[in-house]
């Protein structure tokens, strides 16, 4: 079998060596004031058996199929140094001081070509920052993790990887809409990668403690390991790092809006400092297209991280970020430079997105009429955002017959005005739209709620057969797939419309 084992990975420990610490190791949840980490060791569980893994990130690690006994926690081989990070968050717009990974254990950094990629368990047990949970994952929320983590950075958008999933051997007992009704559940830990777990709130954490000199470690750390093009030497230098995660955060909320995800928890400690896609939860996929969609039940009174708002929030989290990195500028009102090119980027990128997704040459500024009537039109009547683009991509003649499927009431099809608007898209595109570069933009599949659910439901059978199907199926988001069509190219099912797990998520999920 190709592919290095855990002990034969180069393995490297830059955060625990460029960063201050707890002293202590493991322990009981509690405060840990001047530190970004605390080692800590997964707890063993009964029963590990590895039931998922992407051959893509394995090879990517140089890694052979995994040892689950590792990847369940249970095993931890030289050169490994585990460790909880340290890190605090703005939680649906209030301050919540510490945090950190009450749930997460980082195993390592390895090298990986001319990469260092982090390894991290999610569900593998307390950590001083547990606060009062016990650490652990649960089968489903695993599952929607894994399998969304792998689609999404198949869609084209930044995300961290997912590289196995696990289940424990043991019960977790959890209460999935937080109603008073705990049950046990599967356990579950998935291995996930990127670059580094470093968030938004890791450095709010030391600004809003008034911990300068944890803070500018921190930076400097950050800044020579994952963006050595860039320095903390003055403040041009870090305005010019801040630019650049300000740039990256404002592309990957657009891809969000081109493929219709939606987070569901945009909090400051979910907010990634690489511009990725990170801590899948009570995310979903818009089916019908409604900007005031969440899929949070904690969030469904005030839609704070509705799909329609992804934008807006993205600033305000980035503006959190520059006020902590203010303490270390000899004049912080240039951060609001930062803010700027936020706007802009995410301007840019949003537009050359309707472009693509609409076949146009070039998104030109009377074209933002054409957009706001569409968007306007696909809230008429219940449409599905997924499979409207998709038929539009293939679209040869101005007729909204040809997009009927897309509409979840075909009886009550708002005929007039689409043909209007599919008159003077036509037009737009003199009657030629870019076909290919629209195909490319427009999926064909995307991880729907209700998808995934089916495999859930599988799994929890001992049937993983369907979460393989899937898996195979989101490497190819954009293709046809024929055989998969009347399967998986659907319109939500009546029987998820109000299904937890479907339209109804809590950050348990």
């Amino acid at each position: 079998m190709e592919g290095s084992t855990f002990s034969e990975l180069n393995w490297k420990n830059s955060f625990l060596l460029g960063t201050p610490g707890d002293d202590e190791i493991g322990g009981v949840p509690r405060q840990v004031p001047g530190a970004c980490w605390s080692r800590v060791h997964p707890t063993n569980v009964p029963d590990p058996k590895l039931r998922l893994w992407s051959n893509e990130v394995g090879e990517l690690l140089g890694l052979q199929r995994g040892d689950a006994q590792i990847l369940g926690g249970n095993m931890v081989v030289e050169g490994m140094d585990p460790y909880a990070q340290r890190y605090g968050g703005h939680q649906f717009g209030n301050w919540a001081n510490q945090l950190g990974d009450g749930r997460a254990i980082t195993l390592g950094e390895v090298t990986a070509g001319d990469k260092i990629l982090e390894l991290q368990l999610k569900g593998p047990g307390r950590t001083p920052y547990s606060r009062f949970a016990d650490g652990k994952a649960v089968l489903r929320s695993s599952i929607r993790e894994f399998l969304c983590s792998e689609a999404m950075h198949h869609l084209g958008v930044p995300t961290t990887r997912a590289l196995s999933l696990v289940t424990t051997g043991e019960n977790v007992v959890r209460d999935v809409m937080y109603n008073g009704n705990p049950a046990p559940e599967a356990g579950a830990i998935v291995c996930r990668v990127a670059q580094s777990f470093i968030r938004f709130g890791s450095f709010q954490i030391h600004a809003m403690n008034g911990d300068k000199a944890t803070l500018e470690q921190l930076v400097d750390h950050t800044i020579q390991q994952h963006f050595p093009k860039h320095s903390m030497s003055d403040d041009a230098s870090l305005i010019a790092w801040l630019n650049q995660i300000a740039t990256e955060t404002a592309v990957m909320i657009a891809h969000w809006m081109r493929v219709g995800f939606v987070h569901g928890v945009m909090n400051t400690d979910n907010m990634s400092i690489h511009g990725l896609t990170i801590d899948y939860g009570p995310y979903g996929w818009i089916e019908d297209y409604n900007p005031n969609w969440t899929p949070n039940t904690t969030d469904a009174r005030t839609g704070r991280y509705r799909f329609g708002q992804q934008a807006q929030i993205g600033a305000w989290n980035l503006a959190r970020l520059l006020e902590s990195i203010s303490p270390l500028m000899e004049d912080p009102e240039r951060l609001y430079e930062c803010l700027e090119t936020y706007y802009t980027a995410y301007e840019e990128q949003n537009n050359a997105f309707w472009a693509d997704k609409l076949g146009l040459d070039e998104f030109q500024d009377e074209d933002e009429t054409l957009v706001t009537q569409l968007t306007s039109n696909l809230q008429l009547v219940e449409t599905d955002m997924t499979i409207f683009f998709r038929l539009l991509s293939t679209m040869e003649k101005p007729d909204v017959d040809h997009l009927q499927f897309a509409f979840y009431d075909s009886e009550n099809i708002p005929t007039d005005e689409w043909n209007t608007w599919l008159a003077s898209w036509w037009k737009r595109v003199g009657g030629k739209p870019n076909h290919a570069v629209m195909k490319k933009t427009n999926p064909k599949y995307v991880l729907r709620n209700w998808m995934a659910q089916l495999a859930i439901d599988a799994a929890e059978k001992e049937d993983y057969s369907i979460a393989v199907e899937l898996l195979e199926l989101m490497k190819t988001p954009y293709d046809e797939h024929e055989n998969h069509e009347e399967k998986w190219f659907q319109k939500r099912p009546e029987w998820a419309r109000h299904r937890v797990g479907c339209s109804m998520l809590s950050c348990s999920s």
